[in-house]
């Protein structure tokens, strides 16, 4: 089974205290050819000012589904510990029928400890975490299956993470999409565990569609560093990766990389 090659961007919703950036940058995407914007399930910046401006992730997806009209929309990833499965379930279902079923359900353990103080999660151990996950999954596609109306399709899962014994388990059991938070040195490794997973349950690796970040060099809006990131674009599709995204920070959101992958793609 082979998947398109598709350009993906994390609009990450920190440091940009007019929303109005990001709905700009939402709709720039959507103008150069993006084909899915992200964004991320957080409570605070992950890098720059720890409590500089930040918005929440799904009520942003609800407005995108509105605002947009053809790329797909989704999270990179959401947090299993924040929401009831059955909950995170009809959010997602939700905001397919916003978007005209355009919504893909990302999902991963959660890591980001001063999330879960601040909000009042328990943040356990990464185990204990996984664990969670592992149960929330299979709540999440039998609360699908029962909503009334139902989603308008299959709404895809994406997995995100790249641990041996358990993540890479949960990708063969339930992924549609996996995000290995790889580079192409280490992928080939962990796409061997997951292929070795999905022997266990019965399943053929090929229906899994794999996704990656690309590395971006500060220089890029100013034409620098373009051949090393479409290098590493090759390598990482050499390799079977096909949905590839590159990250962008707020409030200029600078699609430089995503436009140069667009062409990138289209010119293959």
């Amino acid at each position: 089974m082979s998947f398109p090659l598709r350009i993906g961007v994390q609009l990450q919703p920190q440091h940009a205290p007019d929303y109005n950036d990001i709905r700009d940058a939402v709709r720039r995407c959507e103008d150069i050819g993006v084909d899915v914007a992200f964004n991320w399930d957080h409570f605070f910046p992950l890098f720059g000012d720890p409590d500089g401006a930040h918005f929440e992730c799904w009520t942003m997806l609800g407005a995108w589904a509105e605002q947009t009209s053809r790329i797909e929309i989704g999270a990179l990833v959401s947090c299993n510990s924040y929401r009831n499965p059955e909950l995170l379930a009809d959010m997602a279902r939700t905001v397919d029928h916003i978007s005209g079923g355009r919504l893909i359900l990302g999902i991963g353990s959660g890591w980001k400890e001063k999330d879960y103080d601040e909000y009042g999660y328990e943040f356990g151990t990464a185990g204990s975490r996984l664990d969670d996950l592992a149960a929330a999954l299979p709540r999440i596609k039998s609360r699908l299956a029962k909503l009334n109306p139902a989603p308008t399709r299959d709404i895809p899962i994406l997995i995100g993470g790249q641990g041996e014994k358990k993540t890479l388990k949960l990708v063969a059991e339930y992924g549609d999409i996996w995000h290995g938070f790889t580079t192409a040195e280490s992928y080939p490794r962990k796409a061997e565990v997951l292929a070795e997973h999905c022997a266990s349950v019965g399943r053929d690796p090929a229906t899994i569609e794999r996704s990656s970040g690309v590395e971006v060099d500060s220089g890029v809006s100013r034409g620098e560093g373009l051949d090393t990131l479409i290098a590493n674009a090759e390598a990482l599709t050499s390799l079977g990766v096909s949905l590839l995204t590159v990250g962008c920070n707020g409030p200029d959101y600078d699609l430089s990389a995503a436009e140069a992958l667009c062409r990138w793609r289209d010119s293959r």
